[in-house]
């Protein structure tokens, strides 16, 4: 298995990912480091890096080193965005990184900036029609895509840190300069000439740190129950009236005491808030999804499978679980029989259960992956799995879609998921979701049982529903007793969900 490093320098953090590579297109984030640098301060003055920023940065940079040369990391990737490209001293500081930390930096230009970011994205949420905003220390990045291709792209030259210090004499109320920041940005905007092409049904997607800070806050503000950052949607009006216009007046003291907000932005964060807020009233947004990938995993995509720099992931939720399914070392082909023996019992009962077509994809990811917790241990491993899968930041899946399937791959075994665990998730669901989660349990419970022996001795079914009963007919390659045998300790929670007796032949 290949290591590697992507350090992404910028102009307010500097961020180390060390990544698993493995055979097959697959890679894995296994430690990772942040640390505020703010390279980018202070350099509307002149346009020079500051040599209290730049000693910083070698500081930091030296201790990424020392931590991947501990991990043995074959390759760096290190990357440079906004502050080092704008700086009139870029060279001097890119030879006296290279000479001190023995990392060598690749400038990115705009153009690579705004591809990698598309990358990051693009590859990690089912969303087919995008206008990402990245905003970062020194500068803010727009690109629309549309049916999964890249369309244009723009580069404002200004991002958190730069706005706070273009305004930070202004005016003694925090309110009177985030309206003078909003002001920018809308001129701004009108000035980009692409803009009136993005289509109405695009949806509105931030990359990068502010934006992680915004969800966090937002998850609070919602006690919402599930902590994942990736695919977290913000709705307009929660944006606005719940947070926006209280942090906008906010003095610095206040803004350092906001729960989910990393103390290394605070000050840089009602600018960034305010960039925002302009780009909802302009565009007309509704909601905005925030991706946990940018530039980092768009260079991680681009290294582990080479073929989505010409054309993005055509199934994004699929490559994510064969991931985990590859770093679990589950059996692939054991596991891929339960996923098609479930569709087909989906299909087959679907005059019963009546179940929405999302249910879909939480009966495809609970079923590959429901074997997961195996790793940990073999007793208790439903309960692993759901853990697992709770845990897993998968891409391309919902949230509710995603707690959904860890429920269901724990009612894989006879002993199940309590309504206690459920109620935890009470804001995520509504009964008819119960239901289903208690529907697709014994699918999978059923499918699982069909390959008891993990041979695939069972190739097909047959379910007809005659009266009280729904009977199931296999198609077979050898003795299944065993299968069949198994299968039947399900009929008693078929009979309480789906309201029939259960035979199979």
């Amino acid at each position: 298995m290949e290591k590697i490093a992507i350090i992404d320098l910028g102009s307010n953090s500097a961020r180390l990912v060390l990544v698993n590579i493995m055979e097959g297109g697959y890679f894995v984030v296994f430690d990772e480091l942040k640390e505020t640098v703010r390279l980018g301060q202070d350099m509307e003055l002149d346009g020079f890096l500051k040599p209290p920023r730049i000693a910083q940065t070698i500081k930091t940079l030296k201790m990424f080193k020392r931590l991947c040369d501990a991990n043995g990391i074959s390759k760096i990737f290190a990357y440079a965005t906004s502050a080092v490209r704008r700086a009139k001293n870029q060279k001097s500081f890119l030879d006296e990184v290279a000479a001190n930390c023995g990392i060598k930096i690749k400038v990115l230009t705009k153009e690579e900036q705004a591809t990698l970011v598309y990358q990051g994205a693009i590859n990690s949420l089912d969303v087919p029609k995008g206008f990402i905003m990245d905003i970062g220390g020194g500068s803010t990045q727009f690109i629309y895509y549309n049916r999964r291709n890249l369309i244009n792209y723009e580069t404002l030259p200004f991002g958190s840190i730069t706005l706070t210090d273009l305004f930070k004499n202004d005016s003694d109320d925090p309110t009177v300069r985030a309206e003078k920041i909003e002001a920018f940005i809308t001129e701004n905007l009108q000035k980009i000439s692409w803009l009136p092409q993005v289509e109405p049904d695009t949806q509105f997607v931030g990359v990068g740190g502010t934006f992680r800070n915004l969800g966090r806050i937002s998850k609070m503000y919602r006690r919402y129950p599930f902590d994942m950052s990736h695919n977290y949607v913000v709705p307009e009006d929660e944006f606005k009236t719940g947070i926006y216009d209280t942090i906008k007046t906010y003095d610095l003291d206040k803004t350092m005491k906001i729960k989910g907000l990393s103390s290394g932005r605070a000050d840089i964060f009602p600018s960034a808030l305010a960039a925002i807020n302009s780009v909802f009233n302009y565009m007309k947004f509704d909601k905005v999804i925030i991706s946990g990938c940018g530039l980092r995993e768009g260079a991680m995509f681009r290294y582990a499978v080479p073929t989505t720099v010409e054309k993005p992931l055509s199934d994004v939720l699929g490559h994510s679980i064969m991931t985990l399914m590859n770093y679990f070392d589950i059996n692939v082909q054991h596991a891929e029989h339960v996923y098609y023996l479930s569709m087909q019992l989906y299909k087959q009962l679907k005059v019963l259960h009546k179940l929405p077509r999302a249910c879909v994809k939480v009966l495809r990811v609970a079923s590959l992956l429901h074997d997961s917790g195996m790793r940990i241990k073999y007793y208790d491993h439903q309960y692993h799995s759901s853990y697992i899968i709770l845990n897993s930041n998968l891409y391309g899946i919902s949230h509710k879609d995603l707690v959904m399937a860890a429920f269901v791959a724990a009612g894989h075994r006879k002993a199940s998921f309590s309504s206690g665990d459920l109620l935890r998730y009470r804001e995520m669901f509504t009964p008819e979701d119960i239901d289903a989660i208690k529907k697709l349990s014994v699918i999978l419970r059923i499918a699982e049982s069909f390959d008891r022996s993990m041979c695939g001795l069972i190739t097909g079914l047959n379910c007809d529903v005659l009266g009280d009963s729904v009977i199931m007919k296999t198609e077979t390659e050898g003795d299944c007793s065993l299968e069949i045998k198994d299968a039947l300790t399900c009929a008693s929670d078929f009979r309480r969900s789906y309201g029939k007796n259960l035979e199979i032949l």
